[in-house]
């Protein structure tokens, strides 16, 4: 009878080979098999009809300040008129004739609101409030009651409660300091919606989704993934920033048409823009950006002016002359020798653009010019947006 040995391998082999395994599992999930595309769910890249957010504003009042309100007597007479109304409405008789109010603990202010779509009767929204008047901080202070209004007049929401700020003002007698903005600040859950938005979500028998970038080829990617995914027929590019969705095809209910179709991966297109802020030089290259080939040859070209001027004064115990200011002009030239042309190949890509501008030590003022001379000479397939 033949009897099997089991030899068991040695700890550091046992470790070794625990170790290939768990790499041979991790492995297939850290290396990509393809080239990886840029995909986002329907909802990130599109809104959907009715399911919208409504503005509202409001004009109120912010008491409990210490001393930082407005000037209700010189610079802010609207907020006067608000106090002397608001405390008539409360059953405080004010003589405006002989009123002499000097308070410094009263602020008017405007308050907005974003009211979310199928906000119902009592739920609670957060405001925004802004110093309407020279108030120099809204610290400490209260919002009273303030009526919310729509785009239609109407009131659907009333705000009231504790600000809180973001910032902070000292003064002292020979300097100030000042961070962030402590004239505006928030109310968490400060309004309470008194008003609904009439909308009948669910008789709706079609459905339109809005492209909040419009673009042809984004909206028929969007089309053919729910048609792939619900059934032919149910939705229909009608334009380049509308799909719309048959309903009555998905059993009548808008609400798990929405539900099932929003987290359908899609690819967006990208239509080749640069994008330049004149103001800060911020400068935004797309990726579908492409450049004929040409060169380039930047300088880099500066003339200095410097003012010196003398102070020539007569001799000393002089009877005559006078003191006078003789000015001393110098002007340089410096023209860097070392700028050499730079020759981009045909249809480059955004990363071969930027190697090719930073070789040549280009800055962001110099970086607009090149870019708005190289579309100039028609080498640059895209469309550039001066902001």
């Amino acid at each position: 009878m033949t009897k099997k040995l089991h030899i068991r391998p040695p700890a550091k082999w046992r470790r070794l080979t625990n170790l290939v395994m768990a790499l041979s599992l991790l492995l297939p999930g850290l290396v990509p098999s393809g080239p990886a595309l840029a995909l986002s769910r329907i909802k990130d890249i599109a809104e959907f009809e009715g399911v919208r957010e409504n503005q509202l504003v409001g004009y109120g009042l912010v008491v409990g300040l210490d001393g930082t309100g407005d000037d209700v007597k010189k610079k802010s007479p609207f907020t006067r008129e608000s106090l002397i109304g608001m405390l008539e409405r409360l059953g405080v008789k004010v003589n405006q004739a002989n009123a002499d109010l000097e308070t410094k603990n009263v602020a008017a202010v405007m308050v907005t609101a974003t009211l979310p779509a199928f906000a119902r009767q009592g739920a609670e929204i957060d405001v925004t409030v802004s110093s309407l008047g020279d108030a120099s901080s809204l610290q400490g202070g209260t919002l009273l009651a303030t009526p919310m209004l729509g785009a239609d007049g109407e009131v659907y929401a009333v705000g009231q409660g504790q600000i809180t700020i973001g910032g902070f003002k000292v003064t002292g007698a020979a300097e100030t300091i000042v961070r962030g903005v402590p004239t505006s600040g928030r109310i968490t859950r400060g309004a309470i919606v008194e008003r609904e938005v009439p909308f009948d979500f669910e008789q709706l028998q079609t459905l339109k989704v809005a492209l909040r970038n419009p673009d042809f080829t984004t909206a028929r990617r969007i089309t053919d993934a729910i048609n792939e995914f619900v059934g032919a027929g149910t939705a229909t590019t009608l334009d380049s920033g509308t799909v719309q969705l048959n309903v009555a095809q998905y059993g009548g209910d808008p609400t798990s048409l929405i539900t099932d179709i929003e987290q359908l991966p899609v690819e967006p297109d990208q239509q080749a823009k640069v994008i330049i802020d004149e103001n800060t030089g911020v400068v935004v290259i797309g990726q579908n950006v492409r450049i004929s080939k040409v060169a380039i040859a930047q300088g880099n070209l500066t003339i200095r002016v410097t003012e010196t001027p003398q102070v020539s004064q007569p001799s000393p115990f002089s009877n005559t002359g006078v003191t006078t200011v003789v000015p001393r002009t110098d002007i340089e030239v410096q023209e860097d020798p070392n700028r050499k042309l730079a020759v981009l190949n045909d249809s480059v890509t955004l990363e071969d653009l930027v190697a090719g501008l930073n070789s040549l030590g280009v800055g962001p003022r110099d970086l607009i010019s090149i870019l708005q001379s190289i579309k100039s000479a028609g080498a640059m397939q895209a469309d550039i947006m001066v902001q």
